[in-house]
């Protein structure tokens, strides 16, 4: 240890002991800069005496009890400030709503100040320390996480690492001709080098930004630009870049941040001739951000959105012994789930939780139905192919079901970044909307409504029996449909994903203690299940996961076991009454009604489930 450390504080000085020598080491062989690396250590220390003494104690409890988001009691939200209740000082407001939620985890999206008309739903950052001003202010946050924590409610927030807004501070300096801040995103002069990008770096976005670069006529230079031309590339092979981007994640967790979503953290490393996905450097660096939490936040968690399916994600986890991000999205579950909707079909579902269940129990899932972006149709296509199944009919086919086209379909949305050339799309809507409660409303058919308020339910259930952490998206829990209205509004009208990004409906939600109004169907329903899985010790996220044969392709059925408790749920993706054949000896009871049931042969009625319990 060096002896600029020694007479630092003890609890800092025992956490930088024990990562001292790997960090430097990982350091100085990314960037072989002894100067910049003391530099680092000296601000770790000042974020450190400038964290507060409740934030303090938050550490200090969750450094006893590592394993604390890993319990049956975590139950996640995902809100847009504005749309949820109009600024931060009215998110406050709701957060006896939230408790009653049963929710003890809040995702705020994108909040940071950015640029109307060019912020990609806020994902393009122009200042990393203000909140958009007509959210409210930095104070105004760090009220909120106050009171969130005396709740017993975790804050999390998006951390855009891969870009900054063309409107940052570094980037006008840039356009002006600063080599130092040039430096800090990928610029060019002519096109040969980016021509060299583009014959291996993948489009994000073909039909909306085409293409990784954008010329500025300004400056006569390209810059690398992945997503939009607004989103300039950071460069991460510069030093500065990095340790700055780390004191912006230490200011926010001083301002009460518990979990940091790294967003679209497979890109930050670029490398010509590759795809700049997934390069090594990207898990040296979140190897790096782990350390320096541990260092001077322990409480603060690491999320990563990594959109691929969980076998392949798994290395963002890191090792036993060399962790990199506390939890990861089961993006492709999500999707798989879907498909599993559209087809009746669950084998290829079955498939993946075998997968996830396969993995160590210390890998965390986040796991959800329904996000703020689009569906994108990620599926396993070999496995599918095994059967006749095509990639481009079997999208094409999932789209238009989901628009309500085909399949007997009773879905309703819009599609997103339609491809002419690969006649490839995504799918946007709210669960509700997909589920058919929207249809049914629409025509005024109650039996129709009432299984569609079933289908929504069990699906949550099913998503509530996966190994991990299960998230709501706000408005789901009292069945908020499809916002067409964004159409009107001349910065959203091209994105159709602002279809299920629409106002929380505050006069639906006040229907929730009605017993007839389908908010309080589904509201209570949720309600339930969240206190039911809070309740049984087999919902623990460490727990064994595996999926049980039922003999019919429309029932899945998903197994659980932790400590002395053992659990089954069945669920029927299928419109019709179907019989589920297990072969279990044990004798199981409804959680929900305590009556004993049969498993050798269960019934299970349309878009139904159970939750059975071993006695």
């Amino acid at each position: 240890m060096e002896s600029s450390t020694k007479t630092k504080d003890a609890v800092f000085q025992k956490r930088m002991e024990r990562h001292f020598d790997e960090l430097k080491w990982l350091y100085i062989e990314l960037y072989g800069n002894d100067e910049m690396f003391e530099e680092l250590c000296d601000r770790l220390y000042r974020f450190y005496e400038e964290r507060n003494d409740d934030l303090k104690k938050i550490d200090a409890d969750r450094e006893a009890d590592a394993n604390w988001y890993k319990k049956n009691d975590m139950m996640g939200m995902m809100l847009y400030i504005d749309n949820f209740a109009g600024d931060i000082k009215g998110v406050e407001s709701k957060l006896d709503y939230i408790e009653r939620c049963n929710v003890n985890y809040i995702h705020l999206m994108p909040f940071l100040d950015t640029v109307e008309g060019k912020s990609d739903g806020g994902y393009a950052v122009k200042d990393f320390r203000t909140v958009r001003p007509d959210l409210g202010t930095m104070d105004d946050l760090e009220h909120l996480t106050k009171a969130c924590h005396d709740k017993n409610i975790n804050i999390c927030m998006d951390f855009v690492m891969n870009h900054t807004s063309e409107e940052h501070e570094w980037a006008k300096k840039a356009l002006e001709g600063d080599g130092e801040y040039m430096s800090r995103y990928f610029f060019f002069d002519n096109y040969w080098i980016p021509e060299q990008y583009e014959r291996t770096v993948p489009q994000v976005f073909p039909s909306t930004a085409p293409g990784n670069f954008t010329w500025l006529d300004e400056c006569k230079h390209f810059v690398m630009t992945t997503f939009y031309p607004y989103q300039w590339d950071l460069n991460y092979k510069n030093p500065r870049v990095f340790n700055e981007m780390m004191y912006n994640v230490l200011y926010l967790a001083n301002k009460g941040i518990d979990v940091v979503r790294l967003d679209a953290v497979p890109y930050i490393w670029k490398e010509i001739g590759t795809s700049c996905r997934n390069l090594p450097q990207v898990h040296t660096i979140v190897r790096m951000m782990r350390m320096i939490c541990e260092i001077v936040c322990p409480s603060v968690l690491l999320l990563g959105e990594v959109v691929m399916e969980p076998a392949k994600v798994v290395p963002y986890f890191g090792t036993v012994d060399k962790p990199e991000c506390h939890m990861l999205y089961n993006v492709t579950t999500m999707a798989t789930t879907w498909h599993t909707v559209a087809t009746r079909d669950t084998r290829l579902l079955k498939k993946q939780l075998d997968i996830v269940s396969w993995l160590p129990k210390d890998y965390v899932f986040l796991n959800y139905l329904r996000c703020h972006d689009d569906i994108g149709w990620g599926l396993d296509f070999d496995t599918l192919g095994q059967d006749g199944i095509g990639e481009i009919s079997h999208k094409r086919y999932l789209n238009d079901y989901f628009q309500g086209y085909a399949g007997d379909s009773n879905s309703r949305g819009e599609l997103y970044n339609w491809d002419p050339v690969t006649q490839d799309a995504r799918f946007c809507a709210t669960t509700a909307s997909m589920c058919g409660i929207e249809k049914a409303l629409y025509e005024q058919d109650e039996a129709a409504l009432e299984k569609a308020i079933q289908y929504d339910l069990t699906l949550h259930a099913y998503m509530f029996m996966q190994s991990g952490i299960p998230v709501l998206y706000s408005g789901d829990e009292i069945g908020q449909l499809n916002d067409y209205t964004y159409k009107d509004d001349p910065n959203k009208a091209t994105d159709s994903r602002y279809i299920h990004r629409g106002k929380m409906r505050w006069d639906l939600a006040a229907k929730i203690d009605d017993p007839d109004s389908v908010e309080a169907k589904i509201f209570n329903g949720l309600s339930e299940l969240e206190k039911k899985r809070k309740a049984e010790k087999a919902f623990m996220s460490n727990a064994d996961m595996w999926t049980i044969e039922t003999y019919d392709p429309a029932i899945l059925c998903i197994g659980r076991y932790y400590d002395g408790d053992k659990m089954i749920g069945l669920f029927n993706f299928s419109e019709f009454d179907k019989t589920a054949w297990l072969h279990e000896k044990d004798t199981y009871v409804d959680v929900f009604t305590g009556k004993e049931v049969d498993v050798k042969g269960v019934d299970i009625p349309g878009y139904g489930f159970y939750w059975l319990k071993q006695k």
